[in-house]
């Protein structure tokens, strides 16, 4: 395994409870479910948005930076 940092978050309850119930969801664990969101927002900060996010964006009509 590759190394990795640790990190001390502090999330308010009713905020884990929602990454718990979405990483559920999606077979991962909390911590796993923070990293990917992590990961997918530094990608579309870099403009790397996946490509099933912006087929999603282009039926909804919107431009690149969430605008109509």
């Amino acid at each position: 395994m590759a190394d990795k940092k640790t990190l001390l978050l502090r999330i308010p309850p009713a905020l884990w409870v929602e990454l718990n119930r979405w990483a559920a969801d999606e077979l991962r664990s909390v911590n796993g479910q923070i990293e990917y969101v992590l990961r997918r927002a530094v990608e579309e900060r870099k403009g790397k948005r996946a490509p099933d996010e912006t087929e999603k964006l282009k039926g909804r009509g919107e431009r690149s930076n969430g605008r109509r």
